[in-house]
């Protein structure tokens, strides 16, 4: 649900904010007052295409945000937002988008920018905008099937159907992947067998290289290592004075001037610490420089042993280190099993299958029926109620179309054996044509808001926003398609952009639209109407006059009528 909107610098509007409510939310105002502009930065926030001629003449930028609360039952959302690490807080989102005179623009929902088609995605599980230049979900043939599912109950059903047809689609996709292999399984057999027994010839052990090349590199300079460890154990040990006589030489004296100040014990004591450092120091050196040798013939050995090493790693290992060629070895492994059993994996694969392909076919008749049955009620509900809404003469079908047939079986696709496209005649004597080819925005609104009494409980989106709804009716029809939005307003949010007081008089939240002028400039306002200013809009609406006593009194009777 929208909670609050803000607009700046989009088109006239120069700074606006405000709040709504659930229920029905009525935008009047003048014609040419500015309503389009605010339907115009809703549908921009909406994710519709745009471009920099949407700023404020004088400013840099457009931009236009909304905190918008979600339901915790619509899952849809839910799962875009968390999909994409978008935490929602408080059950609320806050949507960002604004457009400079470059032509650039961003996108932020909470503080993640994202895509114009993210945006559009996302909002679109959110808000349904219906009017002129709107992205009516209506003309899209996917909702269609959607819409009829709902009103069927076999939503669920036809999930679980798309989820087993996918399952079918990857099973094929490895069946014929399977039989394109068994092509090449021979030669690659024999070149995962080669691989592994290149590998096991050459016996490796983790971490060999690392190990192999410090062995090199000492045994490529043994002369001045054995020259540098014999200087430090001359300096440590064995001249005279050596580190070591000097230290326990100083270690005595100052324990014998500690035993007379006692101030110089911790002196004493460190020295002592350096005495006993340094006669372990003099142990490892005589221990490494006693098990130095050299081994004519060993650094040939190594080089070749790391010249191995360095091809298998660039040929297994992708040029890491030793783990890396022993996984390559283990996965060659499992692919050498994988292949040896493809016969058997590929007829258990046939069958699973033939099994699958029996399901969905049962599950897909089953659907058709519950289609059929659902697309003749469905017709025949919105037809009645598009008769009230001032459309006398519409025809409303569902069309159920088979896919076609394939060696003397109907196809299947995701969704079951056929295609659903809502089909309408809007005058008397036409034949049933596709929604999309309606020309009037007022008459597709009027569909939506009979769908949408039709299906009001079972929609997971939130705002429903009709724009030229009230276009080319009045009188009876203005009452009926007032009494449908006030219904659709006790389940879901609704904006509704009219003219007819007999309609603004349903509100629940009552706004008005108008233009400012000051200082050599025009503004666009947006202020809710309460008391005594929606009584003089409503008599406005009806005569023209909002100070007339007529218009006054008729529009004081319609607000106790619908109050």
């Amino acid at each position: 649900m929208l909670e609050e909107l803000n607009v700046r610098n989009y088109a006239l509007v120069d700074n606006i904010s405000v709040s709504f409510e659930g229920g029905l939310n009525i935008l009047t105002g003048e014609t040419g007052a500015g309503k389009s502009i605010i339907v115009g930065a809703l549908s921009f926030l909406l994710g519709a295409k745009t471009d920099s001629a949407v700023i404020r003449t004088g400013s840099d930028e457009a931009s236009v945000s909304a905190v918008v609360s979600v339901s915790p039952d619509n899952s849809d959302v839910l799962d875009w937002l968390a999909g994409r690490d978008i935490a929602i807080e408080d059950r609320r989102i806050i949507v960002r988008r604004n457009i400079k005179t470059s032509g650039r623009s961003s996108i932020y929902i909470q503080d993640v920018p994202v895509s114009r088609t993210d945006l559009e995605h996302c909002m679109g599980l959110l808000f349904d905008l219906h009017g002129q230049h709107s992205h009516e979900s209506l003309l899209h043939k996917e909702a269609h099937r959607k819409y009829l599912d709902r009103f069927a109950g076999i939503e669920e059903e036809a999930a679980e159907f798309n989820g087993l047809f996918m399952n079918l689609a990857e099973k094929k996709k490895t069946l014929e992947t399977s039989a394109a292999n068994e092509r090449d399984r021979d030669a690659r057999l024999e070149i995962l067998r080669y691989s592994i027994e290149e590998i096991d010839n050459a016996a490796l052990k983790s971490g060999e290289s690392r190990v192999l090349e410090m062995e090199s590199k000492r045994l490529a300079s043994f002369e001045k290592l054995a020259g540098y460890t014999n200087a430090a154990a001359a300096a440590l040990f064995e001249d005279e004075p050596s580190v070591l006589s000097l230290s326990r030489r100083i270690k005595a004296s100052l324990e014998n001037a500690a035993a007379i100040d006692g101030d110089l014990a911790a002196r004493q004591q460190r020295m002592a610490d350096l005495y006993y450092e340094a006669e372990d120091m003099a142990e490892e050196v005589r221990a490494y420089r006693d098990a130095l040798h050299y081994e004519p013939g060993r650094l040939e050995e190594v080089e070749e042993r790391l010249a191995l090493l360095y091809r298998l790693r660039k040929k297994y290992g992708k040029g890491a280190d030793e783990d890396a060629i022993l996984a390559y070895r283990a996965e060659a492994e499992a692919e050498i099993d994988a292949l040896s059993n493809a016969g058997e994996n590929r007829d258990r694969l046939g069958a699973e299958i033939a099994l699958l392909e029996k399901d969905l076919v049962g599950r897909a008749q089953a659907m058709s029926v519950k289609r059929r049955d659902g697309a003749a009620k469905l017709g025949e509900r919105i037809s009645a109620i598009l008769k009230s809404l001032g459309m006398p003469n519409a025809r409303f079908a569902v069309g159920i179309n088979p896919r076609g047939q394939a060696e003397g079986q109907r196809t299947i696709g995701p969704w079951g054996a056929e295609d659903v496209e809502f089909l309408i005649s809007a005058n008397a004597g036409e034949p049933l044509k596709d929604l999309s080819r309606i020309a009037s925005g007022g008459e597709l609104s009027r569909v939506m808001l009979a769908i949408k009494t039709v299906l009001a409980g079972a929609d997971t989106q939130e705002t429903l926003v009709f724009d030229e709804i009230d276009t080319g009716i009045g009188g009876e029809v203005a009452l009926a398609v007032g009494d449908y939005l006030k219904k659709i307003g006790g389940i879901k949010q609704i904006f509704c952009v009219t003219h007819l007081a007999s309609i603004a008089v349903r509100a629940d939240n009552h706004l008005k639209v108008e233009k400012k002028t000051g200082g050599g400039r025009t503004t666009t306002v947006i202020s809710v109407l309460a008391g005594v200013t929606r009584r003089g809009e409503i008599a406005r609406m009806l005569a023209g006059d909002a100070g007339g006593a007529a218009a006054l009194a008729h529009a004081d009777e319609l607000l106790g009528k619908y109050k």
